[in-house]
C-alpha cells in the first residue's frame, strides 16, 4: 500500500483500525444483521477511538491527519462492516460544515467534543419531495428574536438515530441565496425523529428522517451567514461526502475480493481448487484489476485534497469508479459463489446489499458523469476544493498575523 501515496504513519493507522475492526466490530455483525437497527453501543465505541476527529485540527483535540488518513480509517472499518464505515463517514461529513463555516465559538464548542467521541454530528439536506434537487427544498427557518423557528422534514440523514448535533440546511428566503444552515442539537424543543425503517443493507447504521415542528434554535447556531446554506451543502458533499463514500465502497470491494479468493481456494471442482479454473481466474483478474484502479483513484484524489490542490473532478471520478467497480465485482463474486452466495452463512450477499447503498448519496453515477462531462466541455463551475483551500489559508494567515501582533504587544 505504500505505493498509494501513503507513509509509515498511514500504515500504522491502518493496522490499528484493522485490529480494532476484527476485535470489536466483526463479533457484533451477526447481531446487527439480525436486529436491522442502529447500533448505538458500537457507534459510540468507535467514536471514542478519536477517529471522527481525523481531519480536525490539533488545537481542538483532533488528529489533524488529513483526508488520506480518513480514507484509510473508513476503508478498514468498511472492509469488516459497511454499516460502521458508513457511520464514520457520515459523522465526518458532519464535521465539514463546522470546519469550513463554523465561527470561532462554534468550533471551540463542538470540535473538541466531536474529536473525543462525545458528539456525533450529521448533515441533513435531502427532503422527500425535492430529493437531490437542493434548491427545491421546502423546509423553512424564520427569525424570531434571538432564535430561529424551523419547520419541515429531512430524509436519508446519515446517523439520524445516533446523532447528537444535526447540521440542517433550510430555506430562509427565495432562490439560491435563500438557503441557510443551522446546528440543531438532538434535544432541541420541536425536534423529533421518525421511526427508523429497516433497509436492504448497512444494518447497524441509521439514515432516517428528522422532523421539525416549530423547532426553536438559537440564532447563535446559524452556520456562516444567512444565505450560505447552498455552499454548506455542496461543499460538504463534494469535499467530504464523495471521498468518504468512495472509502466505504473501497472497503466493501476489498472484502468482496478477499472473501471470493478464499472461497476459490477452499472449494474444489473436477478434483482441484475452483481458483485453478481459467474462467474463474478471469473473473478474479477483473476484480483485482478493478480494485487496484479504484484504490489508485481514491487515494490520488484525497492526496490532492490534502495538498490543497484543486481536485473536484478527481473526487467525482473516484466516487464514480469505486461505486461502479464494487458493484461489478459484487456481481462477479455472486456468479462465482453461485447458490452458495445466496445464504447468510457467507457474507458475500451482505457485501452486495451494502454496496448498493453507496450508489445514490453525494450524487449518483449519472450525476458524477454529468459534472465530468461539463468539465470536458469547459462549462464546469468553480471548484469547492480550491475555494475552501483559499478560505482556510486566509484564516491561517489572519491567525498568524494576530499571533504576531500579540507577541509584539507583549514585547
Amino acid at each position: 500500500m505504500e505505493r498509494y501515496f501513503t507513509n509509515r504513519y498511514h500504515q500504522d493507522l491502518r493496522y490499528r483500525v484493522h485490529e480494532f475492526a476484527e476485535r470489536e466490530v466483526r463479533p457484533r455483525i451477526a447481531g446487527m444483521e439480525a436486529s436491522r437497527t442502529v447500533s448505538h453501543e458500537l457507534s459510540r465505541l468507535i467514536a471514542r477511538q478519536g477517529w471522527i476527529g481525523v481531519t480536525i485540527d490539533g488545537a481542538y483535540g483532533g488528529m489533524a491527519a488529513g483526508h488520506l488518513a480518513k480514507t484509510i480509517i473508513i476503508e478498514e472499518l468498511s472492509r469488516v462492516s459497511g454499516a460502521m464505515g458508513a457511520m464514520v463517514q457520515a459523522s465526518q461529513l458532519g464535521v465539514a460544515k463546522i470546519i469550513h463555516f463554523g465561527n470561532d465559538i462554534q468550533r471551540k464548542t463542538w470540535l473538541p467534543r466531536i474529536a473525543s467521541g462525545d458528539c456525533l454530528p450529521t448533515i441533513a439536506v435531502t427532503e422527500p419531495e425535492s430529493g437531490g434537487h437542493v434548491l427545491g427544498m421546502g423546509s423553512t427557518a424564520v427569525r424570531d428574536g434571538d432564535d430561529y423557528i424551523l419547520n419541515g422534514r429531512k430524509v436519508f440523514v446519515g446517523n439520524s438515530h445516533v446523532g447528537d448535533l444535526h447540521g440542517v440546511v433550510v430555506r430562509t428566503g427565495p432562490g439560491s441565496k435563500g438557503l441557510s444552515a443551522f446546528l440543531v442539537e438532538a434535544d432541541a424543543p420541536g425536534f423529533s425523529l421518525a421511526e427508523q425503517q429497516p433497509a436492504m443493507g448497512l444494518h447497524g447504521f441509521s439514515f432516517g428522517e428528522l422532523l421539525f415542528d416549530n423547532c426553536r434554535v438559537p440564532a447563535a447556531n446559524l452556520l456562516g451567514d444567512e444565505g450560505q446554506g447552498l455552499a454548506v451543502a455542496y461543499s460538504s458533499s463534494v469535499l467530504y461526502g464523495r471521498p468518504n463514500l468512495t472509502a466505504v465502497s473501497l472497503g466493501i470491494h476489498q472484502a468482496i475480493l478477499d472473501e471470493t479468493t478464499a472461497f476459490c481456494i477452499e472449494r474444489e471442482r473436477f478434483g482441484k481448487p475452483l481458483g485453478e479454473l481459467n474462467n474463474i481466474k478471469l473473473k478474479l483478474g477483473k476484480m483485482q484489476s478493478r480494485l487496484m484502479t479504484a484504490r489508485l483513484a481514491a487515494y490520488h484524489a484525497v492526496h490532492l485534497l490534502d495538498s490543497g490542490l484543486p481536485c473536484d473532478a478527481e473526487l467525482m471520478n473516484a466516487k464514480l469508479l469505486n461505486v461502479e467497480y464494487a458493484l461489478d465485482s459484487a456481481r462477479n463474486a455472486m456468479e462465482i459463489h453461485a447458490a452458495c452466495g445466496l445464504f447468510t452463512d457467507r457474507p458475500i450477499e451482505r457485501y452486495l446489499r451494502d454496496a448498493f447503498h453507496i450508489f445514490a448519496p453525494a450524487g449518483t453515477s449519472d450525476i458524477q458523469l454529468l459534472r465530468l462531462g461539463e468539465l470536458a466541455l469547459g462549462t464546469a463551475k468553480g471548484q469547492w476544493s480550491e475555494r475552501l483551500a483559499d478560505m482556510l489559508q486566509l484564516e491561517q494567515i489572519e491567525q498568524l498575523e494576530e499571533q504576531l501582533r500579540t507577541a509584539e504587544h507583549a514585547v
